[in-house]
């Protein structure tokens, strides 16, 4: 109780494990499948490309790199998961959640920039195409990729600096990973100046890859108006595997999105509606 007042909460429960203890044997099986499937996918894609010299090009380095991302995001969120269900434990430390809140989100920011900086790379390919080379040397590539991680980890270390300066009262997380927004809210102060902080630095590192993206595309899409019908398809063959992962990340971002505002409404209703019950019970319990 000394540590727990000094300190504040060192161990949370992750409260959305509790619904899957019935099926926890198909869940494991589940992402332990999906888990061995992206590392099986994600490493045999970096050996290919590493090991094809003529694939050191700047979009299969960019895809190496998307892969790799893969590999570290996966294994921030899914072996967590899989000791969880297997444990049948819904208890994580401090250390641990904090240690996934960085990996999660770092993860995320890392995969919104490597695709901004594919689509920089579709652009120049189909709107320069005799100057691509001139335009996107090794040289170039490299500086480009080291910024897609350099950057991303820089820019959330500065929010997450305030976060480990934070102390815990509440132990129930109701998800089944840790978030930093989750975490926050559980603190004992008064966090609104890290809801500013939070939206401050959200902006500075998704609306830069956002303009590059719509502006990149802007200018695919006019050249593609004015083209012939097979430059046109060229230009889809080449931009749609990127489209589709550029999707596919907006979707999953717009749930997760979704997911922490429906909570929180959630939330919202279910204090007073405890409170009137507990109140009720109060009550009824008097002679």
């Amino acid at each position: 109780m000394t540590n727990v007042s000094e300190l504040g909460v060192t161990t949370f429960t992750m409260a959305s494990f509790s619904g899957m203890e019935s099926l926890s044997s198909v869940y494991f099986c589940l992402f332990l499948f999906l888990y061995i499937v992206i590392i099986v996918e994600n490493t045999s894609l970096i050996g290919l490309i590493v090991l094809q010299k003529s694939l050191h090009e700047p979009m299969y380095l960019l895809v190496c790199n998307l892969a790799a991302n893969g590999l570290y995001g996966s294994t921030a969120l899914l072996p967590a998961m899989l000791t969880h269900i297997l444990s049948r434990s819904a208890q994580v430390s401090l250390s641990s959640c904090l240690l996934q809140v960085f990996t999660v989100h770092t993860y995320a920011i890392v995969e919104f920039t490597i695709l901004a900086a594919m689509s920089y790379d579709r652009y120049v390919a189909i709107c320069r195409p005799l100057h691509y080379h001139t335009a996107m040397p090794l040289s170039k590539v490299y500086k480009i990729i080291t910024l897609t991680w350099l950057l991303p980890f820089v820019a959330f270390l500065a929010m997450f600096s305030l976060t480990l300066n934070l102390r815990f009262c509440q132990p129930v997380i109701e998800r089944l990973y840790c978030l930093n927004y989750s975490l926050v809210r559980l603190s004992c102060s008064d966090t609104g100046y890290l809801n500013i902080v939070g939206i401050v630095t959200v902006f500075l590192y998704t609306v830069p890859q956002i303009v590059l993206i719509f502006y990149t595309y802007g200018h695919i899409l006019k050249i593609c108006v004015f083209s012939s019908r097979e430059s046109q398809s060229k230009a889809l063959r080449t931009c749609t595997p990127h489209l589709l992962t550029l999707v596919n990340y907006a979707i999953g971002c717009f749930f997760e999105i979704a997911q922490t505002i429906y909570g929180m409404s959630i939330q919202r209703i279910r204090a007073p509606v405890l409170r009137i019950f507990n109140g009720k019970r109060k009550i009824q319990a008097k002679p």
